[in-house]
């Protein structure tokens, strides 16, 4: 750029992450059981479906899981498989907000990282009680019109360009007369 060339900027509206956050948490939950347990044979999570919101500075998730408990009672004699529905609020905080979105309407996206997990299933103090450690971890963005602004260089050449022969290259007319159905109609084949 020579001295005295003036340097263009050029504003462009576009939408953007304008935030983002993750959040790892660990939550315990209480199921009661219709039996003293004896033992944990398994517990597992399934059914989990979530939805995510802005709520402030924050994406509020929530969202609901069943927890599915294997145990046996009656010294061991016996085996059952208790579900209780389990419901949650998790706020992920948001961090990189942009400063200049154009409107508060946002898409808000959020991912599960790791699905809601058992990490211990216990007995509980209490009769009939079974005592399960869950973690999970979100990722989410909100994603709003923002304004970039973007220095304009009008002679600069791209360099990727440099080494095509474009007069080799095949021409808007030569296209119009390519025959898009040279693999219809009727074929000979010979082996």
């Amino acid at each position: 750029m020579s001295h005295g060339e003036e340097i263009k900027y050029r504003e462009i509206i576009t939408k953007a992450v304008c935030g983002k956050g993750k959040k790892y948490s660990k939550e315990h939950h209480v199921v009661k059981t219709p039996h003293k347990p004896s033992s944990i044979l398994g517990c597992w999570i399934i059914n989990h479906k979530y939805e995510a919101d802005r709520k402030g500075d924050s994406v509020e998730i929530a969202g609901f899981y069943d927890i599915n408990i294997w145990y046996s009672y009656e010294d061991n004699t016996k085996t059952e498989v208790t579900t209780e529905n389990v419901q949650y609020k998790e706020y992920v905080p948001l961090t990189m907000r942009d400063k200049e979105v154009m409107s508060d309407d946002f898409d808000v996206i959020a991912r599960t990282i790791k699905q809601p997990n058992t990490l211990e299933a216990s007995i509980g103090d209490k009769d009939r009680e079974v005592r399960v450690e869950v973690e999970r971890e979100f990722a989410a963005e909100i994603v709003g019109e923002t304004k970039v602004c973007i220095q304009i260089h009008p002679d600069a050449e791209d360099h990727d360009y440099e080494d095509i022969k474009w007069d080799e290259q095949v021409s808007d007319e030569e296209l119009k007369e390519i025959d898009t159905d040279f693999l219809g109609g009727k074929h000979d084949y010979k082996d």
